[in-house]
């Protein structure tokens, strides 16, 4: 459970996201504000009328006027309703709009280590339905609350001038009302808080399920995804249910106590009215009065609820505005005066920031010449894939560094060393958008438009993309999803591409042919040793004819380097080292591709 913040504490961060719009804000609240002064003015005009026009001799046309004045009343209350929603809609939207584009910003600042740490749905229920929310209450129950509150002070204070006894009777209701308020605060908040916590994670489950559909399928637990999607849906389900009880019992309180206590009023103002003590004017003004506040009396109860709610939203949005970014650009950045490539690592460790005393990679020293490629071997869970991670400052070394031309990572712009470096991942992420973008998401501005196709052209070429080009609309095509209408292969060979087209120095490859066959990795490598000829290059290996690929081969085992040499050199002089690569696959098999030919098979029957 997160920590219970106070509310004008919580509520006050949003300060700086609204001053831009306060006088608009204002507005409306005059606004609102006025159109109930004008519904409680509506009962004094029924005063004087019963007092004055309707008794035994009154002026008809008197009877004309005050109806042509409560007309008037009602237009005015209705106009100003409309005005207060001219000002408050739009300014609210802007508002929404910019925290959101806020929020998007720092969460494309934030480390990796933090995104490892959060679930997809936590963010996307943060980033859309909690900031849609906010915006309604800033538009709407905001104000509504401020209006309402001072609707009642106002009208009970215009109960006191008609009669102090039939006020008190009424205000007496409201010592219980506040009592119990204050625990409906204080339970509303932690089950409102709950509510939304477990929708964020029923929006991870349906995006977790949704992407890996086709291993759900692939392994027959459809059903079983289905039932622990039923389960915490069922969950969020009682917990929607506790939050409409305390909002019920609430209301209950709050509807039930002023109408016994106007039932009381009553009797107490028909005596009153008998002995002379109060006018019949005055006692219809004061019930009517009371109808006009009762509305909002009630209404209290759902604009707490929502208070409430916003309250646990805004904390829930600065859980994540608040999270600090540790990798960012130095007060001063540098760079070599020539950038060639040379990557070295010195005494480099490295620890997850949820287990500092359980280091993934131990005093790594490496230093890998300008041009040189250089292969990574280990067996599983020797911290290949984390080194990596390391060079274009994914994740921050915990002690150590690693430099590239004589100058720590950490003294480069975090701009200008992911223009250095360039990644192709083995667990590929391409985005919804065509082949073109992708494959140039990162490259550089080549000057011209032909230029820029040409580039394009030989990183496809150099991948064995070349089936892009038979898309239904070639390069154009929108791959959808997460490229999850491509093979693993031809995913592997456009995000190869990509890096490519980047025009790094220094290249960073972690097993980026593992889903291609033989044949066309072979391909691919040709044309590799051709485009990496100037570049520095890391790969990791998991396949004996990767390793061929490079220049020397470095041996990490159990997150240190043990070794380094080249291929044929390790394989003669290091017994662990052939024990890796006599472990390493042979040819890997596209499962996408072989999932994908077996569901058309199914359908085929």
């Amino acid at each position: 459970m997160a920590k219970q913040t106070p509310f004008f504490s919580s509520i006050s961060r949003l300060y700086p996201h609204v001053k831009p719009i306060l006088p608009r804000l204002v507005m409306g609240l005059l606004c609102a504000l006025l159109a109930s002064v004008v519904a409680l003015a509506i009962p004094q005009v029924l005063r004087v009328l019963v007092n004055q026009s309707l008794q035994p001799g009154g002026d008809a046309a008197a009877v004309w006027t005050a109806s042509l004045v409560i007309l008037g009343l009602g237009v005015a209350e209705a106009g100003l309703v409309a005005l207060r929603r001219q000002f408050v809609i739009n300014p609210a939207t802007t508002v929404e709009t910019r925290m959101r584009v806020s929020l998007y910003g720092h969460l494309q600042d934030l480390t990796v280590s933090f995104h490892d740490r959060w679930g997809s749905g936590q963010l996307l229920s943060r980033a859309m339905t909690d900031l849609n929310f906010l915006r309604r209450w800033m538009a709407f129950g905001a104000i509504m609350l401020v209006v309402t509150t001072l609707t009642v002070v106002i009208g009970v204070v215009v109960m006191f001038s008609m009669s102090w006894q039939l006020a008190l009777i009424f205000l007496a209701a409201a010592v219980p009302i506040m009592i119990y308020g204050f625990r409906f605060r204080t339970r509303f908040s932690k089950v409102a808080r709950r509510s939304q916590d477990q929708a964020g994670d029923l929006a991870t489950t349906v995006e977790e399920s949704v992407h890996g559909i086709r291993v759900l399928k692939a392994f027959g637990r459809s059903r079983e995804a289905l039932e622990n999607f039923n389960e915490q849906a069922e969950e969020l389900r009682q917990t929607e249910i506790a939050k409409a009880k305390h909002l019920a019992t609430f209301s209950l309180v709050v509807t039930l106590l002023p109408e016994l206590a106007l039932g009381a009023g009553l009797v107490v103002g028909i005596v009153l009215a008998s002995t002379g003590d109060l006018s019949i004017g005055s006692l219809v003004a004061f019930f009517a009065t009371a109808a006009v506040i009762a509305a909002p009396v009630e209404f209290c109860g759902m604009l707490l609820a929502m208070a409430l709610t916003a309250k646990s939203v805004v904390d829930r949005h600065f859980e994540v505005m608040d999270s600090v970014n540790t990798i960012t650009d130095p007060a001063a950045p540098r760079r070599p005066a020539e950038v060639k490539g040379a990557l070295s690592f010195h005494n480099a460790t490295f620890a997850f920031e949820d287990a500092p005393d359980k280091p993934i990679l131990k005093d790594i020293n490496l230093d890998i010449r300008p041009g040189e490629t250089m292969a990574l071997v280990g067996v599983t869970g020797s911290g290949k894939s984390a080194l990596l991670q390391l060079v274009p400052r994914l994740y921050e070394v915990t002690a150590g560094s690693i430099t590239i031309d004589g100058v720590d990572l950490r003294e480069f712009s975090v701009e200008e060393l992911r223009t250095v470096v360039a990644v192709a991942f083995e667990d590929t992420t391409l985005f919804s958008s065509s082949v073109r973008e992708n494959v140039l998401l990162g490259a550089p501005d080549y000057g011209s438009d032909q230029r820029r196709g040409e580039a394009l052209e030989e990183a496809l070429d150099v991948a064995q993309a070349h089936f892009a080009y038979s898309l239904p609309a070639g390069l154009d095509t929108l791959i959808g999803e997460e490229g999850l209408s491509l093979s693993g292969g031809q995913r592997q060979r456009i995000a190869l591409a990509r890096a490519i087209a980047a025009r790094p120095t220094v290249l960073v490859l972690d097993d980026p042919l593992s889903a291609l066959d033989v044949n066309t990795e072979e391909l691919v490598e040709a044309r590799l040793r051709q485009v990496l000829a100037e570049t520095t290059t890391l790969i990791v290996a998991h396949r004996p004819s990767t390793v061929a690929l490079a220049d020397r081969v470095a041996l990490l085992e159990n997150g240190r380097v043990t070794a380094v040499g080249t291929h044929a050199g390790l394989l003669a002089q290091n017994s662990h080292y052939r024990h890796v690569i006599a472990s390493l696959d042979e040819e890997p098999r596209d499962l996408d591709s072989e999932l994908s030919a077996l569901e058309a098979e199914e359908v085929s029957r």
